[in-house]
């Protein structure tokens, strides 16, 4: 059985109150480190992770031993989605909770301009997305589409990928990924 440390280390950072920075303030662990762990795309060392938990603070035991309820609501309005991204590009989730789920679904806007970075994304898993208004450009591997309201897009994760909103108007996207890794 594998453990999923990084929603577990999210919940409880949540649980306790605590943005990404603040908790890398307190432990001297980079944000980015925080940000990679939660989103599973780095494993920490037992050390690492001890110093992180300290700043919540839970012991490494009390956080192996966590299981919190799983959600069990079943319907959210649109003022209940959580933004778990600011910036030039918003993402609303369904649920604050993704601890045990196996699904993600965000509601994504791209300002004009706005990009994931010049970095391809990498991540296990499939995700997919409808372009509701706008027009976003989309990168997998080496192919580029630029895609308009009712456009389509399904992949495996683990392709390099990078999304970009171009024209001058926003860019809003319906998207699900699984397993929950942004």
């Amino acid at each position: 059985m594998s453990i999923d440390i990084g929603n577990r280390l999210r919940h409880l950072r949540l649980a306790h109150g605590l943005s990404q920075r603040e908790l890398a303030k307190r432990t001297g662990v980079p944000n980015s480190t925080i940000s990679l762990i939660e989103s599973n795309a780095s494993n920490p060392s037992v050390g690492a992770l001890k110093r992180i938990l300290d700043g919540i603070p839970i012991g490494l035991a009390e956080f192996f031993a966590y299981e919190p309820d799983r959600p069990r609501q079943a319907f959210y309005l649109a003022e209940e989605l959580v933004e778990i991204g600011k910036g030039s590009i918003s993402y609303l989730q369904v649920g604050d909770n993704l601890f045990g789920r196996s699904l993600q679904i965000l509601k994504e806007c791209y300002q004009p301009g706005a990009d994931t970075g010049k970095i391809p994304l990498v991540h296990d898993g499939e995700e997919g997305g409808i372009v509701l208004s706008g027009r976003l450009e989309v990168t997998v591997d080496s192919e580029r589409r630029v895609l308009g309201p009712g456009d389509a897009y399904y992949f495996e994760s683990r392709r390099p990928h990078r999304f970009r909103c171009i024209g001058p108007v926003a860019c809003e996207v319906i998207s699900a990924c699984t397993p929950p890794s942004f």
